[in-house]
């Protein structure tokens, strides 16, 4: 007597499910592993230099990249936060291991590039004024860093590919 197809198939218990097959182990499930692939987003050497640039001249790290209007917003923006809080005699912080304000002052501080450099090296901000004009200025200058370290990020996402 012939067997049917479906005599041929003996069951040894239900099917298992879907969640049930992806906590299996590839080889159990019956999946090539994956090989590994190269990153999404590789370094490139102007990925690594376009936020240099980027952090040292305000807005340099999009005009590398030819995004020339944003870099030039960039540039005029930074600089300008830069002179109004020199302009309030807002406080240059120094490198410190003091107060933690005094810390996150100066990483905010540095973040201006080579116009911090540059006002260290002329002596600019280092006079100490108690009203609230200096603090707006020192609050400018802070932020003016800040804003070009986000700027430089932005640099390097767009040179990676990140961001179009």
């Amino acid at each position: 007597m012939a067997e049917s197809p479906t005599d041929k198939v003996k069951s040894s218990g239900p099917a298992p499910n879907r969640a049930e097959k992806s906590r299996q182990p590839a080889a159990a499930r019956g999946d090539k592993p994956k090989p590994e692939s190269a990153p999404e987003y590789p370094l490139t050497t102007i990925s690594i230099v376009a936020p240099i640039v980027g952090w040292l001249i305000p807005g340099g790290g999009h005009i590398l990249l030819k995004r020339y209007v944003r870099g030039a917003l960039l540039f005029v923006s930074v600089l300008a936060m830069f002179l109004i809080g020199l302009g309030l005699n807002g406080r240059v912080y120094k490198p410190n291991g003091g107060d933690i304000l005094d810390i996150l002052g100066f990483v905010g501080d540095i973040g201006a590039g080579a116009l911090y450099i540059l006002a260290r090296i002329m002596d600019w901000g280092s006079a100490l004024s108690a009203n609230a004009a200096a603090d707006y200025g020192k609050t400018f200058i802070i932020v003016a860093g800040l804003l070009n370290f986000i700027a430089a990020a932005d640099a390097h996402h767009i040179a990676l590919g990140k961001k179009p």
